[in-house]
Formats: structure tokens, C-alpha cells, sequence
């Protein structure tokens, strides 16, 4: 059962959202019918006076069904289903009869876009709920008329940052917006949304936008704030997206051609681009990535069945860099005590006082409040004594990448640890099944690589040993889980995944530079296919001297069998000798760092190496910088590092920030056509070198007419 209809005696019906085969009420195929029949049964009913929609699940409405709009690809069944929504939609308001929407929880996207239909809101005082239209974040625009009705109640340019940036607010928030009429205490929503029925008059049953002489609040779109708004936030928008995501654009378009004419053309300009979106690739890469891949990541969906789940009450960390001093933030902030441990207790002490400084900004900003910065505070004992560790159910090692150095911590760690304490090394490159080696328990030892700044970033990567037992997995991922972090298990090899496929997009970058490709082309190549900056910008973020380093360390372990670059050449140039360009941290890499001004690209880089006679076009860069990182992607996956095509797309994405809009590395080859991308590949190599060559296993899914990712 969908809805619950039930009459009372006083005329007022109340239909409730029960879905009975969701954990949250969708809106579906199913579920609109439901909806519809219920609407019509009141609205045909001479007894019925007024209409209350709610929910009987803890939130109101959750949205629209996300698998319904993954599967759908027909254009045309899109656009029945669109307009049958905005017809029962339509239906509601112009009924005769008042509805009110009494939103117990949650309302977003369609959920908030059923509520708008109402004649009037009532939310209830609940601060955990949230208002809004997030559909912009999954690729998606609000087709249930949210982009014609929110306007058109709040006015153009406050209901933008809702469309535009998915902003979601609580219901005291969105009755000082205007996106609720009232608010009450949760045990009156019932009662009060009665009250307002039994009272309305006939003026009532009239939205705003259907009486006489409506004018948009704030102005029209033919205005001096509506020509202001338009042409900046246009701009603006493309400066930020660089027109790989169509959904801002498509709301902006829907939003000044919809508010220009009556709401029921205005529904029809919606509902075409809402169905070329649903249609398109850049939001099933979204909605599978961001929506399912996530979520299940989220869930511990890799996790080993039959293990009890394990609680973490006191966590070491070893180092108090700025990689350590961030997990000890984050494990703190989970409810965690931290024993902080360096070579000195003033290490120790200054790595405490990162945290400490992070939570003293937060009250300045009204974020936290002083008594809860003293609690987190005293959370972190910050020690150079390996014996503080006793106790601890997990040591997090975060020294530097030298596999001497790990080695001395965990044995020393280790001495002072239970038999059954986890031991994780935060290494972003160096093989777990090696470094265990240093254990006298091998079966409890793990990788966990934190992306930095380790409080900020969302992801872990979890690295599992040759010896790596599935009791010590299955706890490591409920401590991540603890740390309210997502995480992607792999298998062990040298850089694992994130590492490994993310170092190519670098490397990519510095191989252009030695080619004499102009380096602002590269960065501006960079930022335009949708990478966060440009690859130069990072190679100093990550350190140019960190980059030799572990380049060097690779060369010692592999020996013969190392190939230089010209990732290499870059690399001791800039390092090397006279220039000692190290990076960011450094103040000098391929960028300058000027006090008390924007960075900018080092005026000597273009005298270091000939530039090429013929530049290439945009495209091609963009090609290169975004080919390679999905060919070595197919390689960990061939290789059997990664365990899954969509724990590729959830760890580029949250780890380094590949493209939303393409879904990932994998996702993106699945938007290309495996068979186009290979012959893209193929091109690549031809011109450019054997590093662009397919991987053997993707030759073979083109050849049998294979994809990643099922319809």
C-alpha cells in the first residue's frame, strides 16, 4: 500500500505516504498512481471540505525514485510520466478544494515539489528534518514543477542558490525562505493542518500564481534585478562548470523562459529539459556513482559477512604531520580518544594544536560551542612515550613514505599493543604485504590511506595484505565507518588504486610540459574537463619533492626493471641542483606563492623546455590527461586490485575528485562506449606512445560488445 485514505466525519481527508516496499516514501510510478487515485477519490467526494497530505514514515517524502530514473531511457516514456505528474499536480490547485501539505520530516526534491502543489505548507518544528530541491547534485533538474513554483512563491533570485546548488535547509530556515507557511510543534501538525482547512476560504484554494494580476515577487525577468541575476549567474555559471554538467544550465533556461509566461506553459518548458537530463548520460553517472555507489560504500557493502561488529573506543597515531594531526581531528570529532604520538612531545604537542586550532575557528564562527572545543581537545593526549599506546584498539601509522622508518614504529608500537589491536599503515604507495613484514602479527596488519586534509576528505582507502585476516578487515571498516568516512577496499600492489591511477594524471601533466606544451594551456586543459585544478597545481600541492622521493624508493625496489619517464627528467629538474623548486610547501614549484597574493605559474617554466612548434588544441590535452587515468584504471581492475568497476568510480571521485559528470574513470568509458574508447586508445598510442595502449581485458569486452555497467 502507497497511501492511506482515510475521511473523517468533519469533511477533512487525509491521505498518508506509507510506501509498505521502500524504506522511505519515492515518488514512482507506483506511488503516483496510488497518489492519484487518493487526490481524485477526495476530490470527487461532496463530503470531503479539504485535504491533508503526510506521511506515516519519520520523513515525508524522500524524492524521486532513483532506480526508476537510472532505468529510464526512452525519451518519450519520460515525457508521459512528466506529464502525468504535472497534471495530477495541476489537478490539486485547481480543485476547488483547499490541500495542505503537513510535512512531519524530511521534504526533497518531488517530496518538496508534492508539498509546493499544496495550497498550504505546514512543517513540523523538527531540526534534524531537511527542505529543498537537491536534484541538481545527481544531474538532475526538479520536474515535478519545482523550477516554475518555488520562483514564483520566494521570487527568482532567492530560489536560485535552492535550484542551482541542491541547498537544503531545516524547516525553521525554510519558513524564514518563505518555503513554508508555518511551523508547529510535531504532535499539533495534525490538528493545526485541520484547523486551517476547516477555516479556509474559497480565496484560499487559489494558488498565488493562478490569481489575477500574480506578479513575481522581487521582480520579473525582464527587470534591471532580473537582467543582473541572468547575465552574471550565467557567467558565473560557466566559469564554475565549464559546461560539463547541463543542470545548472538547464534550470537557468527553465527559470528565465518559465517565469516569462503562464504557469502551465511554463510546466512545458520544465518537463523538456527535465526529460533531456533523465535521458542523458551525465546523470546516470551520477545517480549510479554518487547515489548507489556511494551509498553502498557507505554501508559496509564490501565488508566480511560473520564478523561481530567491533566498536572503537581508543585510537593510536603515530606521526603528528599534518596527515596525522588531521585523522587525529577526525577521530575525535567521532567520539574517539587519540593517543598522539611523535618523535618529541613538542611534535606531539603542535600536532594536538592543529586540532585545537581547527575547533578555536569554529567557535569564532558559531560552529561549536566553547565547552564542546574543550571536550575534543581533551580527547587528544599528544605523547612521545610508545607506552601511552596501551589500550588502544587500532594504531593508525602516519610517519613518512620510508620503509625503514615504518618498519622501527611498529615494532616499538607493537611491543606495547594487545595481541588482538588492529595496526594500520596510512602509506599512500608502499605494498601493505611488505611493510607487514615488520609485524609479529601480520593477520591484524592493514592499509588505511587517508586522503589530505584527513579531516576534510571523505574517503579511505583500505588495502588488504597477502596476510591480512577478514576478522581485521571487517573491523578496520567499522572504524572507518566510525570516523563517518567512505570506504573502498582493494588489494595489495604498489600505489595501490588511488594513488597509482591519480599519479597519471599528474604525470600526464609533466610528460606535456617536457613536450613543450604551454604550461597555462595544460592547467587551463586541466580545470575544463572538470579536474579540481590543473596537473602542475598538483604536482606542487602533493610535493614535488615527495614525488622524487617515492620515485627513487621505486627505483630501488624494482631495480632493472624500473623504466624512467619523463615524469622523471620533470622531476629532477625542478627538484635537483640549482633550481630546488620543491613545491607548495616550499613557497616555489611550477607555481610562485607570492605573501598576501594568488598563486601564479612560475614566469621560468617555458625556459626549461623548448616549446613545441605547433601547440595542440584543448581537446586533445584534455583527452590525454583524461584517457590515461581510465586506462590504468582497467589495469588495477584487470590486475585484480580493485574488486569492482564501481569501487573505481566511488574512489576516484571522493578521493581525488575526478568528474562527477563523467561518473568516474570507469564511468566514463561506459558514457564513451567501450568500443569507441579503445579506439580512441588505439589512437593515442599511435601518436603519443605505448602508455596509451588498452589493457588486453577491455580489447576483449569491445570485441564481445561488453559494458561495465548494466541498463
Amino acid at each position: 500500500m502507497s497511501i492511506d485514505y482515510q475521511a473523517g466525519a468533519d469533511g477533512i481527508a487525509t491521505l498518508t505516504w506509507q510506501m509498505s516496499d521502500a524504506p522511505m516514501n519515492v515518488l514512482n510510478a507506483a506511488s503516483m498512481a496510488a497518489y492519484a487515485d487518493a487526490v481524485q477519490r477526495a476530490i470527487a467526494d461532496p463530503a470531503v471540505k479539504g485535504v491533508i497530505v503526510t506521511s506515516g514514515k519519520p520523513e515525508f517524502i524522500a524524492g524521486g525514485d532513483l532506480n526508476m530514473l537510472l532505468a529510464f531511457d526512452d525519451a518519450q516514456a519520460m515525457t508521459l510520466f512528466t506529464e502525468e505528474l504535472h497534471a495530477l499536480m495541476r489537478g490539486i490547485e485547481k480543485s476547488g478544494k483547499p490541500f495542505v501539505a503537513a510535512l512531519n520530516g524530511s521534504a526533497l526534491g518531488g517530496g518538496y515539489e508534492v508539498a509546493l502543489s499544496c495550497h498550504r505548507r505546514i512543517a513540523a518544528d523538527n531540526p534534524k528534518a531537511q527542505i529543498g530541491l537537491p536534484e541538481v547534485g545527481l544531474g538532475l533538474l526538479p520536474g515535478g514543477g519545482g523550477t516554475q513554483r518555488l520562483p514564483r512563491l520566494i521570487g527568482i533570485r532567492p530560489a536560485l542558490p535552492f535550484l542551482l546548488e541542491g541547498k537544503k535547509v531545516s524547516p525553521a530556515q525554510a519558513l524564514k525562505a518563505g518555503m513554508v507557511d508555518e511551523l508547529v510543534a510535531p504532535a499539533e501538525l495534525l490538528e493545526r493542518a485541520r484547523a486551517w482547512l476547516l477555516a479556509a476560504r474559497p480565496e484560499d484554494t487559489i494558488q498565488p500564481w493562478d490569481r489575477k494580476g500574480f506578479k513575481l515577487p522581487g521582480g520579473p525577468v525582464q527587470s534591471p534585478a532580473g537582467y543582473e541575476t541572468f547575465t552574471a549567474g550565467n557567467a558565473l555559471l560557466r566559469a564554475k562548470t565549464f559546461g560539463n554538467y547541463p543542470a545548472p544550465e538547464a534550470i537557468m533556461s527553465c527559470v528565465y523562459n518559465g517565469c516569462q509566461v503562464d504557469i502551465d506553459t511554463a510546466l512545458k518548458v520544465e518537463a523538456r529539459e527535465f526529460v533531456k537530463l533523465t535521458v542523458g548520460t551525465v546523470s546516470k553517472n551520477m545517480i549510479r556513482t554518487l547515489f548507489f555507489g556511494i551509498g553502498e560504500a557507505g554501508k559496509l557493502a564490501a565488508r566480511p559477512k560473520g564478523v561481530p561488529p567491533a566498536s572503537h573506543r581508543r585510537v593510536g597515531i603515530l606521526g603528528a604531520g599534518m596527515m596525522g594531526a588531521g585523522i587525529a581531528c577526525a577521530a575525535a570529532e567521532a567520539g574517539l580518544d587519540v593517543v598522539l604520538l611523535d618523535t618529541t612531545a613538542e611534535l606531539a604537542a603542535r600536532g594536538k594544536a592543529y586540532g585545537e586550532a581547527r575547533w578555536a575557528k569554529q567557535v569564532e564562527q558559531g560552529r561549536l560551542s566553547t565547552e564542546k572545543c574543550t571536550t575534543l581537545a581533551a580527547r587528544v593526549r599528544s605523547t612521545a612515550d610508545f607506552a601511552a599506546l596501551d589500550g588502544c584498539d587500532i594504531v593508525v601509522e602516519a610517519v613518512f613514505e620510508d620503509r625503514a622508518l615504518k618498519a622501527d614504529v611498529t615494532r616499538k608500537a607493537e611491543a606495547q599493543l594487545a595481541p588482538d589491536t588492529i595496526f594500520a599503515s596510512n602509506t599512500s604507495t608502499l605494498p601493505i604485504t611488505g611493510l607487514a613484514q615488520a609485524s609479529v602479527r601480520p593477520a591484524n596488519f592493514i592499509g588505511l590511506h587517508f586522503f589530505s586534509p584527513a579531516e576534510k576528505m571523505p574517503l579511505v582507502e583500505v588495502i588488504v595484505g597477502k596476510a591480512t585476516s577478514e576478522q581485521c578487515l571487517a573491523r578496520a571498516l567499522d572504524f572507518v565507518k566510525a570516523l563517518r568516512k567512505t570506504p573502498i577496499v582493494v588489494n595489495d600492489s604498489r600505489g595501490f588504486y588511488t594513488s597509482r591511477v591519480f599519479s597519471t594524471y599528474v604525470g600526464e601533466g609533466l610528460t606535456l610540459l617536457s613536450e613543450g606544451v604551454a604550461p597555462a594551456l595544460i592547467e587551463n586543459a586541466g580545470r575544463m574537463a572538470g579536474m579540481p585544478v590543473g596537473p602542475l597545481a598538483l604536482a606542487d600541492e602533493v610535493s614535488l619533492e615527495l614525488m622524487a622521493r617515492i620515485r627513487r624508493q621505486t627505483a630501488a625496489d624494482l631495480g632493472a626493471a624500473y623504466q624512467r619517464s619523463a615524469v622523471d627528467e620533470v622531476c629532477d629538474r625542478m627538484v635537483d641542483g640549482a633550481l630546488g623548486r620543491l613545491g607548495k610547501k616550499a613557497g616555489k614549484g611550477f607555481y610562485e606563492y607570492p605573501q598576501g597574493a594568488a598563486k601564479h605559474l612560475w614566469a621560468g617554466l617555458p625556459d626549461l623546455w623548448k616549446p613545441a612548434p605547433v601547440q595542440p588544441g584543448a581537446a586533445e590535452v584534455i583527452q590525454r590527461l583524461m584517457a590515461i587515468q581510465s586506462i590504468e584504471t582497467v589495469r588495477c581492475l584487470e590486475e585484480g586490485v580493485l574488486r569492482a568497476p564501481i569501487d573505481a568510480d566511488v574512489g576516484a571521485i571522493l578521493g581525488w575528485g575526478f568528474p562527477a559528470y563523467l561518473g568516474g574513470p570507469i564511468g566514463q568509458i561506459h558514457s564513451r562506449g567501450v568500443a569507441a574508447f579503445v579506439a580512441d586508445c588505439d589512437d593515442l598510442a599511435r601518436r603519443h606512445g605505448p602508455r596509451f595502449e588498452p589493457p588486453k581485458s577491455l580489447r576483449a569486452m569491445a570485441a564481445e560488445g561488453k559494458a561495465f555497467f548494466a541498463r
